[in-house]
């Protein structure tokens, strides 16, 4: 097991009540229990926030490397695109 370091931590009464609660519920052995659960929840949360930025970023550095087109021609694709899917879906009510 990793070594343990205590610390003290202040919040408000409602909270500490709740952590209390939990353990007289028998949900947690400890409140320390409670909180190291909350802090591990919070610190995988972070983890994935930084894999979306990260992940984003690399989709904007893409983005911006190009390559880029003109914006008549995005839009005739797209209007062709959208034809065909229109003549598509009017193809299957027959």
């Amino acid at each position: 097991m990793s070594k343990l370091e205590r610390i003290t931590v202040t919040m408000p009464t409602e909270m500490a009540a709740r952590l209390r609660a939990a353990v007289e519920r028998g949900e947690y052995a400890t409140t320390s229990e409670v909180v190291r659960e909350a802090l591990r929840d919070w610190g995988e949360e972070r983890d994935k926030g930084e894999a979306r930025r990260q992940w984003l970023r690399s989709e904007i550095e893409k983005g911006l490397a190009g390559p880029f087109y003109p914006a008549d021609q995005v839009y005739a694709e797209l209007r062709d695109r959208v034809r065909e899917q229109v003549a598509d879906y009017a193809g299957k009510d027959e």
